[in-house]
C-alpha cells in the first residue's frame, strides 16, 4: 500500500531575502527519514509550469508515505479480529512473541461460525493482551489449514511462542474462553 501526497508550493522569487524553495526542502525531511518508526516519506523535487502563464512558476514535490502493511503483510489492531491467509498467518504468530494468539477458522457457509463470530469479536475487545485472528478455510488457504490440521468447522487454535497449545472445536463459547484462559495464566 503506497499513499502518494501531492503539494503544489510557489517559489520565492529571488529577490526576497528568504532562502531559494530548493533550500528549504533541505530542512525537510530526507528521502530516508522514518516518522513514527512506522512510516517512510520521500521526496522528489518537480518543477512544472502553469499552463496560465510561463512567468508563474510552481514546485511540486511528492511525498510517499509506506505503512508497515508493505514491508510486513497485514498489521494486527488491538481490540479487533484479523483477517489471515496462508501467506500472513504464520508471520503475525511469530511476531507476536509470547502474546498468546486464538485463531478462528471457519468458512463463509457455516451456520455455526456465523453465530459464533460476534462472539469473538467481543472477546477481542475484552482481552487487549491476546491476539485474535481467523482465517477463511477456502481452497486458497486448503494448504495452512491442512497444516494446522483442521477437521471440523469452526475450530479454534491457541497459540502460545508460535506452537499449537489447544483446541476448540465447534462453536463451544465457554469451552473457548475457559482454554484461553488457561493459555493466558501459563
Amino acid at each position: 500500500m503506497v499513499l502518494q501526497i501531492h503539494h503544489v508550493c510557489r517559489p520565492i522569487s529571488p529577490a526576497s531575502a528568504s532562502p531559494s524553495p530548493i533550500a528549504s526542502l533541505s530542512s525537510r525531511p530526507n528521502k530516508h527519514s522514518t516518522v513514527a518508526g512506522e512510516f517512510q516519506r520521500s521526496f522528489n523535487p518537480v518543477k512544472t509550469m502553469s499552463s496560465k502563464s510561463k512567468s508563474t512558476k510552481k514546485l511540486r514535490y511528492s511525498v510517499t508515505v509506506r505503512s508497515s502493511l508493505e514491508t510486513s503483510g497485514t498489521a494486527v489492531v488491538v481490540g479487533q479480529v484479523t483477517e489471515v491467509d496462508k501467506d500472513t498467518f504464520w508471520p503475525i504468530v511469530n511476531a507476536a512473541g509470547d502474546k498468546t494468539v486464538v485463531l478462528d477458522m471457519y468458512t463463509q457457509w457455516c451456520g455455526p461460525c456465523k453465530i459464533i463470530a460476534p462472539k469473538f469479536q467481543e472477546l477481542a475487545e475484552n482481552y487487549l493482551d491476546v491476539v485474535f485472528l481467523k482465517l477463511d478455510c477456502n481452497q486458497e488457504n486448503k494448504p495452512l489449514a491442512k497444516e494446522l490440521g483442521i477437521k471440523v468447522v469452526p475450530t479454534f487454535k491457541i497459540l502460545k511462542h508460535g506452537k499449537i497449545v489447544k483446541e476448540v472445536t465447534g462453536a463451544k463459547f465457554d469451552n473457548l474462553v475457559a482454554a484461553m484462559e488457561e493459555v493466558r495464566s501459563s
